[in-house]
């Protein structure tokens, strides 16, 4: 049961029409959804230039707003479906992030698997092809017999030109040049979880509680406002709740490994732990950290049977590089939320749901 299989899979099981709206706000909530643009398909993708808010929808385009006016700023090929990540850097550069794209099994679709440059009237530009370099680069701690697998995830525009890319079937998180060199920061180490309980006998898991190894699922990166970079882990299959981490890791590193077993050595260590179904990070001011989490029950759960709520998070320092107590914004009033991002006011943004009709919200908080 790959992780490019299993996306896939929620994909085609979350046409569920009305299901896939945002929550109402909730009285007894201190926090809430202010809408920014509606009427969207899948939105997902989301960051911030100045005072504008850029965002992604399932066909691979991309659009900047006022919050009054949409403009697009372009289509990126390569999508199979699924919107690209995004980010914008200092200079209003936006880079769209496609993943693997596709029917699993099949031929990848052109353009899948690619990072693209894009500015307003100008064609995209392809910088990478980030499935053709993790074929040269393969993951020694693969659990599925496809060591090779890409499917680009995540992605952070960093102050010097260069781009971080978290690659959820590698399992890794890789650096990009403007002019396509790509290095390998940091590979995530599969964890030890325990099966949860609630999954049917036919999907051939062991019973519940049983120990298994399960595959980080590299999902997203930002960058913190202490420089440092930031990932989290979705978490494969069982997707046991509770199991996603963040991993702090010191800029410029090449090669760091990210241990569950030894969270807390070398370039790469564990920032925080207990969450589900990581999908999106996003840098805030003063240390914060936004975290989305794609259904608080588990992706998992969500295939199964489908969506719950989805979670946004803010997420606190606390001492000696290790992540505080957290917040839950808006709470239950996401469905398959998509991603998020601050703006340099300190302006939280939240997208969903990424499947289906959606809006990207201002987040009061």
């Amino acid at each position: 049961m790959g992780v490019r299989t299993r996306i896939a899979a929620i994909a085609a099981l979350a046409l569920t029409g009305s299901l896939l709206v945002a929550g109402q706000a909730d009285a007894g909530n201190h926090s809430s959804l202010k809408p920014v643009a509606t009427g969207l398909n899948g939105p997902r993708g989301v960051s911030t230039y100045k005072n504008l808010v850029i965002y992604s929808v399932t066909d691979g385009s991309v659009y900047v707003t006022d919050g009054r006016k949409s403009v697009k700023l372009g289509t990126v090929p390569g999508t199979g479906g699924f919107p690209p990540a995004i980010d914008t850097n200092k200079w209003g550069t936006t880079y769209a992030l496609t993943g693997a794209g596709g029917e699993p099994g099949q031929p990848p679709v052109p353009g899948s698997t690619t990072l693209y440059r894009m500015r307003y009237g100008k064609a995209p530009v392809k910088i990478a092809d980030i499935g053709a370099y993790q074929k040269k680069d393969p993951d020694p701690y693969d659990l599925e017999q496809n060591p090779t697998d890409s499917n680009p995830f995540g992605v952070a525009a960093l102050s010097d030109g260069t781009v971080l890319v978290s690659d959820a079937a590698g399992n890794d998180l890789l650096r990009v040049w403007p002019n396509g060199h790509i290095k390998t920061v940091a590979k995530l180490k599969p964890r030890v979880v325990k099966v949860p309980p609630g999954i049917p006998a036919e999907v051939g898991l062991p019973p519940a509680g049983t120990p298994i190894p399960a595959e980080a699922v590299a999902t997203s990166v930002t960058v913190g406002s202490d420089g440092y970079w930031y990932v989290g882990e979705l978490r494969g299959v069982p997707a046991t709740p509770g199991t996603s981490q963040i991993w702090r890791i010191k800029p410029g590193s090449v090669g760091a490994v990210c241990d569950p077993a030894k969270p807390y050595k070398g370039n790469c260590q564990r920032y925080a732990d207990g969450y589900t179904s990581i999908v999106d990070l996003a840098g805030g001011p003063r240390g914060t950290l936004a975290v989305v989490e794609l259904d608080k029950a588990s992706w998992f759960k969500f295939e199964l049977s489908g969506p719950t709520h989805g979670g946004l998070f803010l997420q606190y320092p606390g001492k000696n590089h290790k992540a505080g107590y957290k917040r839950e914004l808006v709470k239950d009033q996401l469905t398959l939320p998509g991603g998020a991002g601050f703006n340099r006011a300190g302006q939280l943004f939240v997208s969903g749901p990424v499947f289906g009709p959606g809006a990207v919200y201002r987040v009061k908080y």
